[in-house]
């Protein structure tokens, strides 16, 4: 039997003048709604039910679905973005890169990018830099040789760094710049010559995308915009990659200054230069441009047939086999023009090769070459009197007058002078061979020397 409590509250009397609410209406008549199943489990029993399976089939299904999405995506995640990057094998010539030389050395072929170069993202860098890292560490040595990492660590600092790789690119010498002469590239091919080699020119421009050549059907305003732009580019190459440090342990304010002073002097010299070779480029190109002369007859043919007040006449129509034979006469023609450049380039190709190997080779020398003129100067005190010790100006300009002939002259022609040098001994006949280089310079070295002139 169920007890009743008493609760020991008092409740108080209702506020004057309330009175009970009164009904204020009816409730609303009902109204049938259409009800859907859903959830997890309505569409596990709908599946059973279509398929006709148990639950143990249907379980047994479900966890083999689940196992293979996360299958998959354990591959997509451990999956190689960039086989092969950064894991090829070195050269002898580049694994004795000298950290110390780190301004001469391949930045991109130390880290394994040299098919990229410039085109390289963050994230080619990144994942290059750490399987050479992990290649190449002095603790998997056994001689413990740091060399070649240190220059992994330097290369790595230059390209993630945007003002340094900047500096880097625009005098990458690895970058073949070399281009033909326009007045000799054949016409049907002008368009397939030039169009890669804007683009490459392109890479230091500021306003991107860069304007293409186009091909050889492109309609006038396209030929003339792509000239417009190139004759209007705006290059952000600049050549800080070949300033000049100052004197190790040099504390003079002045001769800090003064060695930034000639370091923004030959920065403004190089970009001049550099501007003037890409505008020479454009006028050549533009000068034998086959495109140019067919716009001109086409605008030609339209003055005259509007002077004539007839429309321009249609062109002869060609029988089937006069169509077949020209294909084939143009098959011909330029089967033939691939054979001749293709036995040109195997021709060339080992003196290329040869010319490339001395003149890396020269550059390599080149320090030490300059070394032993150095001495022969200093051996013949700075070709002052006898008994008279040169002043600290007098040796300053020399060295950078020897400095300028090694800048300007081609590095065959320092061993040269380094072998001339060496044969005429010191003092007087030193210096003549000296002078007699800065002749040799001719309009390159105008201006820019008086110990030696």
């Amino acid at each position: 039997m169920a007890s009743i409590v008493t609760l020991p509250l008092t409740l108080s009397a209702a506020p004057a003048g309330y009175s009970k609410p009164a009904a204020t209406g009816k409730p609303s008549a009902p109204v049938a709604r259409q009800v859907y199943p859903a959830g997890p489990s309505y569409i596990s029993y709908a599946r059973r039910e279509l398929l006709q399976i148990s639950f143990a089939e249907d379980d047994e299904a479900t966890s083999s679905a689940r196992a293979a999405e996360a299958a998959a995506a354990a591959a997509a995640n451990t999956g190689d973005t960039y086989p092969g990057l950064g894991e090829e094998d070195e050269a002898k010539d580049l694994l004795a890169s000298d950290p110390k030389d780190w301004k001469k050395q391949d930045h991109y072929g130390i880290l394994g990018l040299g098919h990229l170069r410039y085109k390289a993202t963050d994230d080619h860098i990144r994942v290059a830099h750490r399987r050479k890292v992990l290649r190449h560490h002095p603790d998997k040595k056994a001689d413990h040789d740091d060399g070649f990492f240190k220059c992994i660590q330097k290369a790595h600092e230059t390209l993630t760094d945007k003002d340094r790789r900047r500096q880097f690119d625009s005098v990458d010498w690895n970058i073949e710049d070399e281009v033909p002469n326009p007045a000799k590239v054949p016409a049907d091919q002008y368009t397939e010559v030039w169009g890669p080699i804007f683009a490459r020119e392109g890479r230091f421009s500021n306003i991107q995308p860069v304007a293409e050549f186009g091909g050889p059907d492109a309609p006038k305003k396209e030929v003339e915009g792509f000239y417009d732009f190139w004759y209007n580019f705006d290059s952000w190459r600049s050549f800080e990659w070949h300033d000049k440090e100052a004197n190790e342990g040099a504390d003079s304010r002045d001769e800090k200054r003064h060695t930034e002073k000639k370091n923004k002097s030959e920065r403004a010299r190089l970009k001049k230069d550099d501007n003037t070779r890409l505008r020479t480029l454009v006028d050549n190109v533009l000068a034998n441009d086959p495109r140019i002369k067919r716009i001109k007859d086409e605008e030609k043919a339209a003055r005259l047939a509007k002077k004539k007040g007839g429309a321009t006449p249609a062109p002869k129509k060609l029988t089937p086999a006069e169509i077949k034979k020209q294909a084939e006469q143009k098959r011909k023609e330029e089967e033939e023009a691939k054979k001749a450049e293709a036995a040109a380039n195997q021709a060339s190709k080992a003196d290329r090769e040869a010319a490339k190997k001395a003149k890396e080779a020269a550059r390599k020398n080149l320090k030490k070459w300059k070394k032993s003129i150095a001495t022969v100067i200093s051996g013949s005190n700075y070709f002052q009197a006898a008994g008279t010790a040169p002043s600290a100006a007098v040796i300053e300009k020399q060295l950078a007058e020897l400095d300028a002939i090694v800048e300007l002259a081609e590095p065959e022609d320092i061993k040269t002078l380094k072998e001339k040098i060496e044969a005429a001994g010191n003092g007087e006949p030193a210096k003549k061979v000296l002078q007699d280089q800065v002749a040799a310079l001719g309009d390159k070295g105008a201006g820019k020397f008086t110990e030696f002139a």
